[in-house]
Formats: C-alpha cells, structure tokens, sequence
C-alpha cells in the first residue's frame, strides 16, 4: 500500500466479537513516517502543557494557610481519635472527605473509585512524610463494615460527632438544604444531598500547630485519580458518553462490575434488584 493510500484509509475499531465499537469514531490509519510527525507536533504540546502543570502545582503549594484552632475529635476503630493523631508522626496528611452520611446504604461509585487508588500507593506516600486518612459522617460501625466489606486498609475515620464535615464545606445542614444554597466548591451552591465528596490537605509543625493549606472539591478531585492517566491516551478514552459524561457512567464498586446494578446522577450505586424509592 503506498503512503497516499495509506494517509486516506480509515478504521473502524470493533469489539472482541466482531461487533462495531460505537464510542470510537472512524479513524486514519498512515505510515509510520506521518505518525511520527504528528506525534512529534504533539509533544511540543504536550511538553508546554508539562511546564504549565509544573507552575499550577508550585501555585497550589504557594497558597497561604490557615490554622485550625478548633480540636476535632472523631471516632476510629479503636476508639476516640483527634486530627493530630490522624497524622501518624508525620507532618503531611491528605483527607478524603468520603460522600457517605449516616444510615446510607448506597455507596458513592466516585468516593470509592478515588480511594481504590491508595492500595499500592499509600506506602509510597507514606514514606514521603504524608498520612492519608478518609472521613465520613457515617457511624464508625457503619464505616467499618464497608471498609472490611471491599478490602480496604487505609484509616477512615468518622466525624459523627463533629463538627468537621460542616467546618469544610463537605456536609451541609437540613436548613441549607431546605434553602437551596450552601457554601461549597468556594462558592454558593445548591448541594442536592447532606453529603458531597472533596480533598484536603493539612500540615502540622514542630509545635504541633495544624494549618489548612489546600482543598478541591467537583472535577478538582480528578488529579488524584490515577485511571484517568492511562484511559486519557488510549482511543476510547474515558468513554464517559452518558447519561451522566461524568465517571457515573461507567464506574462501579470493584466487585461489582459485570453484575448489573445502576448509578444515580449523584453517584450512589444501586445493586442489582433494588426496590428503593428511585426506581419507581
């Protein structure tokens, strides 16, 4: 086939049996000599792009901080745990603030979709003189069944007690909801639910002083979400086409996949044969 020919046929990506891939569009196929053109033209972008991330990141690192004054106290598995000690001797940690409130039995696809990340991660992380915790509004005993339930061995902790949930925008009170408007992703919003999803960041001196130095809420959580990375350069992508085109549209709790089961807008799973209020 000659470089002409070669510059002017298109694929059409099938499945394994045969069967049209409809979330791939047709796509040239070229020689080798045109392909490293264009994957030369696209790294010049992709290097600039490398360059600005490396200035965003310095930015993120640059914020001022704030002190937290109050003691927060939430309950662990093993009893009453403050927020210094969730720092495990070390003078970073990273909370996830997990979209799980009391007596919810339907678990956010997006919450556990970050946090399946940490299995082969956290030793590293740890060993950067960051501690990474999770907390949630759910009870202790509920948090805990769910972590033993998928496997999970990173700290979760409950704010139950607390007022940390509300403190950083993450939980939100029946009269917030009752109005419609509530403070969240740094600015007014209307949250929909008692509990949403978010990143934390905090550091603690040599005097055990505890300062906020960064947060991220919505999208803003995507940069700790590793899948992306890989899906990003391959030809289906996220394949996130509806009906959310958000990762709702295809995430689902790991032992889950290939079982069924549905996602609410709102990123709660439902398993197969729910018969709660939203399927009527």
């Amino acid at each position: 086939m000659s470089e002409s020919q070669a510059a002017t046929q298109k694929v059409t990506p099938q499945t394994a049996t045969g069967a049209v891939a409809p979330s791939v569009p047709p796509h040239p196929v070229v020689s080798r000599s045109e392909w490293h053109e264009a994957r030369t033209a696209l790294l010049a972008k992709e290097k600039a792009f490398t360059k600005l991330r490396d200035q965003l990141s310095a930015k993120q690192r640059a914020l001022p901080w704030v002190r937290v004054e109050k003691q927060y106290i939430f309950d662990g598995p093993s009893g009453k745990m403050t927020l210094a000690q969730l720092f495990n001797g070390r003078s970073q940690l990273f909370i996830k603030h997990f979209m799980m409130g009391p007596g919810q039995t339907r678990q956010c696809v997006g919450c556990s979709f970050e946090v399946d990340h940490l299995e082969g991660l956290l030793v590293h992380l740890e060993n950067h003189d960051l501690a990474y915790a999770v907390v949630a509004r759910a009870t202790i005993e509920e948090i805990e069944a769910y972590r033993k339930a998928m496997g999970w061995k990173f700290t979760w902790v409950s704010s139950y007690h607390s007022d940390f949930n509300y403190d950083f925008n993450v939980s939100f009170t029946p009269e917030q909801l009752a109005s419609g408007s509530a403070y969240y992703n740094f600015g007014q919003a209307k949250p929909g639910m008692e509990d949403l999803s978010g990143d934390s960041v905090f550091f603690k001196d040599d005097a055990g002083r505890i300062f906020h130095t960064y947060s991220t809420f919505g999208r803003g959580g995507e940069q700790f979400l590793g899948a992306y990375s890989f899906l990003d350069v391959t030809p289906k992508g996220r394949n996130e086409n509806g009906p959310y085109h958000t990762l709702g549209d295809w995430v689902r709790p790991r032992n889950m996949y290939g079982k069924g089961g549905t996602v609410e807008g709102n990123g709660r799973f439902h398993a197969p044969g729910c018969a709660c209020a939203v399927h009527k």
